[in-house]
């Protein structure tokens, strides 16, 4: 759990426990609403996830805010790129979200390609010297070996279905 002191800031319970005791505050046993009320301090409720976004994007904590009287985790969209001078040398927040992109771009890929891969291995004893595999099975697996080259891929592809 969170709490807010009037400050503004924001810690976990053991963290709020630890600096209270440090500044000559009572300890208590459970943490009630009330005793955060006596002490100055109010929960902070778990917000709503920000949604939306695109497929680098996911939900991340930005702080809190007051609705209706209580306070709540504020969520946003991340990352954030922001512009920065390491060493004199300055790279711009396009720079560091293009590099983002693609790492991430390079993870998916390298993920999917590890799925097919397996995909092509279930179906290797299909291939031994003694048999004669199907042309449906020879489409399927040259179908599994295409997947790279489909429009969407890495984050939008479609899986060719088994033949059974």
């Amino acid at each position: 759990m969170q709490i807010r002191l009037q400050t503004g800031a924001v810690m976990y319970e053991a963290e709020f426990r630890a600096y209270t005791k440090a500044n000559g505050g009572p300890s208590w046993d459970i943490t009630t609403t009330e005793i955060l009320e006596a002490l100055g301090a109010d929960v902070v409720f778990e917000g709503a996830q920000a949604t939306g976004g695109t497929v680098y994007q996911y939900s991340q904590a930005s702080g809190v805010e007051q609705i209706d009287g209580k306070w709540y985790t504020k969520y946003i969209l991340g990352p954030v790129f922001i512009d920065q001078v390491v060493d004199g040398v300055t790279t711009t927040a396009l720079e560091h979200e293009t590099a983002y992109k693609a790492q991430k771009d390079a993870e998916q890929a390298k993920s999917v390609r590890q799925s097919r891969d397996d995909k092509l291995t279930a179906t290797d004893w299909r291939f031994r010297s003694d048999m004669t595999p199907s042309q449906e099975w020879k489409d399927y697996c040259q179908a599994l070996r295409d997947v790279p080259l489909q429009s969407g891929f890495p984050w939008t592809i479609t899986w060719p279905v088994e033949p059974q």
